[in-house]
């Protein structure tokens, strides 16, 4: 709608992978194609650009300097795009970059898109308080049960069929375990902080995706106060939820050698996990390593007695490891012989290709060489790998071999249920065809984080090509071609799309882990797959899929979703839906009596005004002339800021403050508050990172050369605690380990330093506002030529580093150094001077006593006396 050279449109608030799709979408309309504006392009290169018009996507940072320094025409700019609108709070950068829009647009749009209905169920009202920055009076909801698009979406449905399977015996035991020992946990969390929400910490809870979250946001107001257990505690349950994770989502070999690892390590640490000494832990390793090397010779009478009318299968237990197979795997297999059966009687309709979503890259990497090798010479071989790398018998003994990935969003997990005899995976318990499945209730989630390997020895280490033809699968007497497929790319040289797609195919890509969350659905467009399998459920990707058949009237589409019945896998997703489908009523609760008042739009200049806050501007504001409105006669109020500090919220809050920001490159301080007075922004890291490195030195250096008042500034979120040292290495001496005492070392040497402790960009913006009161504005002119070669050479008479020499003498202060060097050529000549010389030098008997005794007192402590102009060896 506006890819025309006759309107101007930016897009904020894009990532890169989404440009890159949106341009490629546009390829096929014919139109003039946006254009992705980065540091590549230098200021009068993008002031041409703006001036084509069009669709521009413009990052943040470069785009509101451009408006500062007026580089963009904003009064011919015909609207704003805003994605992902749920993160836009008042003081980032794309609400200072629409504050500053309206200020000099008011017949403009401002058009913001949100995916994450649940981002708006924390705090209070945060759907109005986003309308309110984005400047936006009307909300649109578009739930998947509007009637428009279910009614869309039902007329092109897919053809789903629901798998539901069962776990075995032994996953579900270890499944009771892992449930028990998190409940254990989360009621010793709730006796040990009885002030935390009992409703929050539940096991329910605990198995979302957003439980680490919402623990952080309880947890780490008052972290500082925690003792050790309740720390030990969080850290417990955060690896519990992944080793719930693996149970179902890779092979008793892994899961096995995950828990011998954790064991291992804790006898590195001395602070160990609670969670290893209690009950349910012994059944859970006993399991565990069942599932792995099958029962052994001194189990229960009990347990034989089930398996007399099998003595082969004991037999065979004992001379080999049992190896328990995936129930998901047979499925999977089930699945691919049904979909080559049904391509063989539709031969006519051309190839029907597969396409396989698995949870991230390993679970890939092991569905592929399951459907090459089988799942024994699968399971065989991770199998030799730990007992080579741990010995005979198992027991992990470096856990660095299973680094523990990122918090967990997409896990699939599993039910509890005990039973006694692990068994090969039946068939499916359930299986139904219907135009609408459970995946057609899905719920949106973003993209998990990158999933970190948790083996070294991945299957896709195998030196066999994945899309070799006519490989054996499962023992059977099938071939298929098969293609794993990673960030977007065919691994292992697949060969051309034409070769590839000319016969049916199996592509197995992972659902999370990618780089570029559109990869898989790149592949989705490229393969055009007529079959669809969910190995674990994803609901984004499952509307996709509803969407892609949508847009694909007439073409079959069939899709088999595969969870496990009645586990918490099953229960995830439907908690998952639950709470999208609560967060959009709660947003139609909210619209149906949200007040949004006419000049919200800031289409006039006191609904601008409203917005700056003016009245906030100075304290020296009289209330009874014109109600404290800023008039004719006051200069506008101005603040000079590097051009690198856009990267964080000061500058945004700053201006809503009603001050000006000007921003220019600057050689020394971040920001300028007066001609006098120059700030160094910290935060805490910066702090500690500068301070070990030596840059605040130098920084310190600089500011006190060319600034009467230099600042340092430090920052810190008063929602989290931090120390500049622990506790226990606090000590009364001076040492070059501790911060603190470089930070104490720092005040002497630059006794002008100011250091200022701020808890909030918005504390900052408002001690600013206090510190320039009564202050003349900077000149953006004289702070970019400070600490340059074209700086004022007039203060720099004499060098630099005799300055600080001379400083540093007794009797010599910031008084009288000048008129010193003035009338001495260089240290030399002073040092030669006579005690008389001295004190009518310096004007004082004291202190020309002190500093010539200085001079010329040998330090060795035989208290000698050394002649003028000799070297001191202090």
């Amino acid at each position: 709608m506006y890819c025309d050279p006759a309107a101007l449109v930016i897009v904020v608030n894009s990532s890169k992978y989404e440009e890159d799709r949106i341009v490629e979408e546009l390829k096929s309309e014919g139109v003039m194609l946006p254009k992705v504006i980065t540091t590549e392009y230098s200021s009068s290169e993008r002031e041409s650009i703006y001036l084509g018009g069009g669709v521009l996507f413009v990052t943040s940072r470069i785009l509101v300097v451009d408006m500062l320094t007026k580089r963009i025409p904003v009064h011919l700019v015909s609207g704003m795009l805003v994605l992902k609108a749920h993160k836009i709070i008042e003081s980032c950068q794309e609400a200072f970059i629409l504050r500053l829009y309206r200020e000099n647009n008011k017949t403009g749009f401002i058009k913001a898109f949100s995916d994450q209905p649940t981002a708006f169920m924390s705090g209070y009202c945060k759907v109005e308080r986003v309308m309110k920055n984005l400047f936006v009076r009307k909300l649109s909801l578009w739930p998947r049960f509007h009637a428009g698009v279910s009614a869309l979406l039902e007329r092109h449905k897919p053809d789903v069929v629901e798998l539901h399977l069962q776990m075995t015996s032994l996953m579900l035991a270890n499944q009771t375990a892992l449930l028990d020992l998190i409940d254990t946990s989360l009621r010793e969390l709730r006796r040990a902080n009885p002030s935390l929400d009992a409703d929050e910490l539940s096991v329910e809870n605990c198995i979302i995706k957003s439980f680490d979250k919402a623990l952080r946001v309880l947890l780490d107001p008052v972290w500082h106060q925690l003792g050790v257990k309740t720390k030990q505690l969080v850290a417990d349950l955060k690896v519990l939820r992944l080793i719930l994770f693996y149970l179902t989502q890779y092979d008793c070999v892994t899961f096995y050698k995950f828990l011998e690892s954790l064991r291992a390590s804790e006898r590195e640490v001395t602070r160990k996990s609670l969670w290893l000494f209690m009950d349910a832990t012994d059944s859970l390793f006993v399991n565990a390593k069942e599932r792995v090397y099958g029962t052994s010779n001194n189990k229960p009478k009990a347990k034989k007695m089930k398996k007399d009318k099998e003595p082969k299968m004991s037999k065979a237990c004992d001379d080999e490891p049992l190896l328990e197979e995936s129930p998901k795997w047979k499925l999977l297999a089930d699945i691919l012989k049904e979909i080559e059966e049904d391509n063989e009687k539709n031969k006519n309709l051309g190839p029907g290709h597969v396409l396989v979503a698995a949870y991230d890259e390993r679970t890939c990497y092991q569905l592929k060489e399951f459907l090459c090798k089988g799942s024994r010479a699968l399971l065989t071989r991770l199998l030799e790998n730990m007992n080579k790398n741990t010995g005979k018998g198992g027991a992990g003994d470096n856990p660095s071999e299973l680094p523990v990935p990122p918090p967990l969003t997409g896990d699939s997990e599993s039910d509890h249920e005990p039973a006694v005899e692990p068994q090969p995976p039946a068939k499916t318990s359930s299986r139904s065809r219907r135009g609408k499945s459970r995946g057609g209730r899905e719920t949106k989630g973003k993209a998990d984080a990158k999933q970190k390997r948790i083996d070294q020895d991945l299957p896709g280490t195998s030196k066999e090509k994945p899309n070799k033809a006519k490989q054996n699968i499962d023992e059977n007497d099938t071939h298929r071609n098969i293609i794993l497929k990673l960030e977007g790319e065919v691994s292992e040289g697949a060969g051309s799309r034409v070769k590839l797609l000319s016969s049916p195919v199996i592509v197995i890509h992972p659902l999370t882990g990618c780089s570029d969350p559109y990869s898989l659905i790149h592949t989705l467009y490229e393969v055009e797959p007529k079959y669809v399998v969910l190995y674990d459920a994803d609901i984004e990707f499952v509307r996709q899929l509803e969407v892609f058949k949508a847009s694909r009237p007439g073409i079959p589409l069939r899709v088999y979703f595969m969870i496990y019945t009645g586990s918490v896998e099953e229960q995830k997703y439907l908690t998952t839906l639950r709470k999208e489908k609560e967060a959009f009523e709660k947003l139609i609760r909210e619209k149906a009596s949200m007040v949004t008042p006419e000049e919200q739009e800031g289409r006039s200049w006191a609904a601008m005004a409203l917005s700056r806050d003016p009245s906030k501007a100075t304290d020296a504001v009289n209330t009874r002339k014109a109600g404290g409105r800023q008039t004719e006669s006051q200069a506008p109020r101005k603040v000079i800021v590097d051009m690198r500090e856009f990267r964080s919220e000061l500058p945004s809050l700053i201006h809503r403050r009603g001050i000006d920001i000007e921003p220019v490159t600057l050689e020394v301080g971040d920001y300028i508050l007066s001609p006098d007075m120059c700030v160094e922004r910290k935060s805490v890291g910066d702090l500690i990172g500068s301070l070990n490195n030596g840059r605040l030195y130098s920084q310190a250096v600089a500011m006190t050369r060319y600034y009467k008042r230099p600042i340092l500034l430090i920052e810190f979120d008063p929602n989290k605690s931090f120390s500049l040292q622990a506790r226990t290495s606090l000590s009364g001496e001076i040492s070059i380990q501790n911060v603190t005492s470089k930070l104490t070392l720092l005040t002497i040497h630059f006794p002008k330093l100011r250091i200022l402790w701020c808890h909030s960009p918005y504390a900052t913006a408002e001690l600013f506002d206090e510190l320039k009161m009564n202050h003349p504005e900077p000149d953006s002119t004289v702070a970019v030529n400070v600490g340059t070669d074209s700086s004022t050479a007039a203060d720099l008479k004499y060098s630099v580093g005799p300055q600080d020499f001379i400083l540093k003498l007794p009797g010599i202060n910031s008084k009288n150094y000048r008129f010193v060097m003035n009338q001495t050529k260089d240290i030399q000549q002073l040092c030669n001077l006579s005690e008389a010389e001295l004190a009518k030098l310096l004007g004082n008997n004291i202190s020309a006593k002190a500093l010539w005794e200085f001079l010329h007192t040998d330090k060795r402590g035989d208290g000698a006396l050394r002649k003028p102009g000799t070297k001191s060896r202090k």
